[in-house]
């Protein structure tokens, strides 16, 4: 399996989602997609405009689990989109020694690295937890419109996945 097409855990996006309301995951596949709109790799949310997903006018944000053997562009995009109105959370390795980390930290608004444990990402074939994750992870958050020096935190990993199982517990179940 192809681990750039790993999928993010559900009650990790719950948790998120809670806060941020995403519309669209652009990094996805019909079988990792974890909103219902969604832009795939035959799309390429690289070369497109996400504001076309913009039925508020007022902006949304956008999830990204983008591959992680070429995280650079992605960065680059989510900075130009912020521009244009749309939000997005980057959910990737915590590794602050390469060129896309420092690129990041100039156009976005937040860094959160997630303490106590790492994540574990599910095969989307399987949807099982897949084992070999041998980094850390960290959100990189580009608000719309916004640009203030970039304020680092910290979350812990069990207490997000908590309260994402939580949130989903009490989704009623759809057909």
């Amino acid at each position: 399996m192809n681990r750039d097409a790993y999928r993010t855990p559900p009650e990790l996006f719950a948790a998120l989602s809670a806060e941020f309301d995403f519309q669209i995951d652009v990094a996805a596949s019909s079988k990792n997609a974890l909103c219902d709109v969604y832009i795939d790799e035959e799309n390429d949310a690289l070369t497109m405009d996400w504001t076309a997903y913009d039925t508020s006018e007022t902006g949304f944000y956008s999830f990204c689990n983008p591959p992680y053997s070429d995280i650079t562009p992605w960065v680059r995009k989510a900075a130009e989109q912020a521009k244009l109105g749309i939000g997005c959370v980057m959910l990737v390795m915590a590794d602050t020694s390469v060129g896309w980390y420092a690129e990041a930290i100039k156009t976005c608004q937040e860094v959160r690295f997630i303490v106590g444990g790492r994540i574990s990402f599910l095969d989307p074939e399987t949807g099982k937890p897949a084992t070999g994750n041998n980094k850390g992870s960290m959100f990189l958050i580009w608000h719309p419109f916004g640009r203030m020096a970039p304020v680092v935190s910290h979350v812990y990993r069990d207490e997000l996945l908590a309260k994402g199982r939580e949130i989903l517990a009490d989704e009623p179940d759809t057909p």
